[in-house]
C-alpha cells in the first residue's frame, strides 16, 4: 500500500520539473519525472497512455521545433498531489511558423512521478 504524497514533496518534485523544463531539458526530465503508466492529454482530445507512447510525442514536439525563443513559468500552485503551472512559450517550428503559446499544465503525482498530465490552451 503506498502513502499518500506530501504536499511539500510534490511542491519541489512539480518545481525540479518545471526548472528542467525552463532549462530546456524536456526529454530528460520526462524520463526522469513521468510514470510508466503515465496518460497524458491535450484539452479535451483522447488521452494518450503509457510512457513509450508519450516519448513518442514529446520527441516529436521537441524535434518539430526550429528555435525556443523563450520560456517562461507565470505562475505554479500545489494541492495535495495535484500541480499546476501556467506557461508562455515562444517558438518557430521547422517549417517556419513562429507561435506564441500559453498554456495551464495539470500534473497528477504518485509515487513521485507524473501519473497524469493534461494540457488546456486555446484551439487544439
Amino acid at each position: 500500500m503506498s502513502t499518500p504524497q506530501s504536499h511539500s514533496n510534490t511542491a519541489a518534485l512539480d518545481r525540479e520539473l518545471n526548472q528542467a523544463i525552463l532549462a530546456g531539458n524536456i526529454l530528460n526530465a520526462f524520463e526522469t519525472y513521468y510514470a510508466e503508466d503515465i496518460v497524458m492529454q491535450e484539452n479535451d482530445l483522447p488521452p494518450f497512455s503509457g510512457k513509450a507512447v508519450n516519448r513518442k510525442r514529446e520527441e516529436e514536439f521537441v524535434n518539430s521545433v526550429q528555435e525556443f525563443h523563450s520560456a517562461k513559468l507565470l505562475g505554479e500552485a500545489v494541492n495535495g498531489d495535484i500541480s499546476y503551472s501556467e506557461w508562455e512559450y515562444d517558438l518557430t517550428f521547422k517549417n517556419g511558423t513562429r507561435t506564441q503559446l500559453q498554456q495551464v499544465a495539470s500534473r497528477r503525482w504518485k509515487n513521485g512521478q507524473v501519473s497524469q498530465e493534461r494540457f488546456y490552451y486555446k484551439g487544439h
